[in-house]
């Protein structure tokens, strides 16, 4: 853990234990990979011991319940928009530093790291470990992206990544040598190795040897001009960031760290993601990972994706599943080749409401900041309704807050004002002076309108269509005319920054599994992705220069706390910031949670092994299959 005291080394922990003499030995004596056999005899490739780090990542099989697989095949999963690209990135889940199936952080990519005060990160690579083209990964390649990329101002318009700031600063970079660097803050950033382990992780390195071929500072100017011209882009920095994404691997060039890499050039309705000779994780027996050869992801529409799963057209499939697709899927085990297992959700609600307190109107910005509406709201759904309607009463009521797993964990979180009692309700809503209503029982708004309430979505939920039905009724009984809109989800967050949406329905907050380590950032208006604060967000994410500061003193105190918790650097500081900010959350209802730890089906090959028959399927901090090492996967022929 880290302190405030001492440096403290994160070492590998349960996953995760020293490359013994036996593994390395193991290495001279294996077969390569079938598929690049061929490549190593004819001098193409490297052998195996070359290709791998001095010091690979051992994985310990024993604890984590897996067996030794073996090199082959391909494995199939649907997704249903080009962007989806990016799952392949978090699902692969390599990571500088990462999460283990325990949720521990770990290092991965990273030979070891130290952390000193809170605020001094030496972070120390592992010798020999290569780029997916052979390219040595070093320090140079972290000096590339801190002077030429992240303070580049025509390549990071809006400033260095909040990741890299604390209080404002950002850190004092240095180069120890090829495998070792450090970033110094002057405060502590507690947010620093979270942000490097996240599903869509912070990029401080990228390939230097080559990126440099598209920058200003290293391409002559008529050479760059040209090849901005040819490509189409609008200068020479778009073409940059086109060509660098790492999370969206859209560019088949580009050299990446992950498991498998691109080598599809889209747009197109099949990717194929082919093994990275150059991985730094090894099994137990010294065996390069991954075992799979390649995966095919299948492009095609949302709506689909339960029809093709259950026709047996995935190996591995959650994306795009939900409950009520359960039945379906378990009818098709009896003549398609896969099986249904039972996860549950990890998010803090499965289905959550989002009251914007910044909509553009003003007398619904009077009405929705006023915690007493929020109240009446939450205590006028009917969750146990919801829960058998939507879940066969398999899934959990309460608010939208951390998971009973979750050391953080207390029942009054889940309790606060989400009992069921629409006279409460009723009365709640007349004290606030909304009493008078028009012919039809809708209540009536301060300046005469009555009280109809659009609720958006992105459409990508039957379980959120099916829920409004029901809320639609709920809160009908409270005199409030509910009436729903589906847009996509771009369209979707500009309306609600704009002020546009008075309320988003969508999945609870990411915050289930959280611990005292955890970012605590969507208790707080600091980001303006977040449909219930978007300009408050906004005005903390742009230091003041856009959006608006917090008016209510409740989200006043959050932010606070939230900026406490970044400066803090131990788990008792962070534990209690933590506890305060979930009382004010909850008893504030700034989102309002339905049911929690929904089932997630998975549909999974019989063939395939190593993944585990139950687990939590999030985005944060499981990256969904992510901790379960998908790498390890392997067929039984």
């Amino acid at each position: 853990m880290i302190t405030n005291k001492h440096i403290t080394a994160f070492l590998f922990g349960a996953l995760v234990y020293s490359f013994s003499a036996v593994a390395g030995n193991a290495i001279g004596t294996l077969k390569e990979p079938p598929v690049l056999a061929p490549l190593v005899e004819s001098g193409e490739l490297p052998p195996m011991s070359e290709r791998l780090p001095d010091q690979p990542l051992v994985l310990d099989f024993e604890k984590s319940g897996k067996s030794i697989g073996h090199y082959c095949c391909t494995m199939r999963m649907l997704m249903g928009k080009s962007k989806d690209i990016r799952m392949m990135t978090v699902y692969g889940y390599a990571r500088l530093v990462g999460f283990n199936e325990k949720f521990e952080l770990k290092p991965d990519i990273l030979e070891s790291f130290d952390v000193e005060e809170g605020r001094i990160f030496t972070l120390r690579l592992r010798k020999g470990h290569k780029w997916s083209d052979g390219h040595p990964f070093t320090a140079e390649d972290f000096r590339y992206y801190w002077e030429d990329v992240a303070n580049d101002q025509e390549l990071t318009g809006k400033g260095i990544p909040q990741i890299l700031l604390s209080d404002g600063e950002p850190p004092v970079f240095e180069v120890i040598d090829d495998q070792t660097v450090r970033y110094t803050w002057n405060t502590p950033n507690p947010a620093f190795t979270l942000g490097l382990a996240g599903p869509a992780p912070a990029y401080i390195y990228q390939p230097s040897h080559y990126m440099k071929q598209f920058h200003k500072n290293y391409v002559d100017p008529v050479k760059l001009a040209k090849m901005v011209e040819d490509g189409e882009y609008r200068n020479w920095s778009a073409m940059h960031t086109v060509k660098g994404r790492q999370y969206r691997q859209e560019n088949p060039e580009l050299p990446t760290l992950q498991p498998w890499l691109n080598t599809t050039d889209g747009p197109s309705k099949r990717y194929s993601f082919t093994r990275n000779p150059y991985y730094h994780r090894v099994d137990p027996t010294g065996q390069q990972l991954p075992y799979l050869d390649e995966v095919v992801l299948l492009m095609g529409s949302t709506d689909i994706v339960p029809t093709k799963s259950g026709s047996g057209e995935s190996d591995l499939q959650a994306r795009y599943l939900s409950f009520d697709d359960y039945t379906f899927l378990k009818q098709g085990e009896k003549n398609q080749n896969y099986r249904v297992l039972l996860w549950r959700s990890g998010v803090a609600s499965q289905i959550s409401l989002y009251p914007n307190m910044n909509v553009a109107d003003p007398v619904w910005r009077e009405v929705l900041q006023n915690v007493q509406f929020r109240r009446a709201l939450s205590m006028g759904l009917d969750r146990h309704e919801l829960n058998e309607q939507l879940f066969f009463g398999l899934a959990k009521v309460g608010g939208d807050t951390v998971l009973d797993v979750s050391p953080l964990f207390k029942e009054k979180y889940v309790k606060n004002w989400t009992e069921h009692d629409a006279p409460a309700a009723n009365n709640m809503l007349d004290e606030m002076g909304l009493q008078k209503r028009d012919s039809y029982g809708t209540r009536l708004l301060p300046d005469g309108r009555p009280m109809e309430m659009i609720v958006e979505s992105a459409g990508e939920s039957t379980e959120q269509t099916d829920a409004l039905e029901l809320i639609r009724y709920h809160w009908g009984e409270l005199g409030i005319k509910v009436f729903t809109r589906s847009l996509q989800r771009d369209i979707h967050r500009r309306r609600f920054l704009t002020g546009q949406t008075m309320m988003t329905i969508s999945t609870g907050m990411n915050i289930g599994l959280a611990t005292p380590e955890s970012n605590p950032e969507e208790l707080a208006p600091v980001s303006s992705a977040q449909p219930n604060w978007p300009v408050w967000g906004q005005y903390t994410e742009t230091g003041g220069k856009a959006g608006e500061a917090p008016s209510l003193p409740s989200a006043q105190r959050l932010l606070e706390l939230y900026q406490s918790w970044r400066q803090s650097t131990n788990n008792v500081e962070r534990e209690a910031i933590w506890s305060e900010m979930l009382e004010i959350y909850s008893e504030e209802v700034f989102s309002i949670g339905v049911a929690r730890e929904a089932i997630q089906p998975v549909v999974v090959n019989r063939k395939l092994r190593n993944l585990p028959e139950t687990g939590i399927f999030s985005w944060s901090p499981s990256a969904f299959f992510g901790v379960y090492r998908p790498d390890t996967f392997w067929f039984e022929e």
